[in-house]
């Protein structure tokens, strides 16, 4: 990702280290969702790891958006990263659909959500794995690294949305 070259030269690569006193994190993880019907991406960033409880979050988020675009139904195409696959979050996809449908017969709206697991290591299936590509892409600088307000300002700037607000991992007490 971090690469430039001079014109009619050859590409040069550069790794870009962080400093240690820098006190924003390493990396940034974010939740996505692509429109298949409008295009339009939907992020949240996360503060802390994309652990189980954090997928549920993002979940609920996810329904409220569809709700409020007059859907009852997510299909959810995902890949088998450990935080979409765990025990907990199928548990929790079980019961959100169980709890969907009782509310429909008592005339409650709610959003159902198919999930479809990609098989492992086929990414080009997804529709949304090009647009992080391009996007990671556009808005690198291959001289310095971005704060994470910036990376969070730029990604939204590109995909054309707001910024929610982050999803935080719960610390157990």
């Amino acid at each position: 990702m971090h690469s430039w070259s001079e014109a009619k030269e050859p590409l040069h690569l550069q790794e870009l280290t962080k400093d240690k006193a820098d006190p924003d994190p390493k990396a940034l993880a974010c939740y996505g969702m692509l429109s298949a019907e409008t295009g339009q991406m939907h992020l949240r960033f996360v503060s802390g790891r994309p652990v189980s409880q954090v997928t549920t979050d993002f979940l609920e988020w996810l329904c409220e958006q569809v709700q409020a675009q007059g859907k009852n139904v997510l299909v959810l195409i995902w890949d088998n990263a450990s935080w979409h696959v765990s025990k907990q979050v199928r548990t929790w996809l079980r019961e959100h659909n169980h709890a969907v449908l009782q509310d429909a017969q008592t005339g409650k709206a709610g959003v159902r959500i198919i999930p479809c697991w990609l098989p492992t290591k086929s990414p080009w299936l997804n529709r949304i794995e090009p647009k992080w590509v391009h996007g990671k892409r556009a808005i690198v600088e291959p001289a310095r690294l971005l704060t994470a307000k910036e990376l969070k300002q730029r990604v939204c700037d590109y995909f054309g949305c707001e910024q929610a607000e982050l999803l935080t991992q719960q610390v157990a007490s």
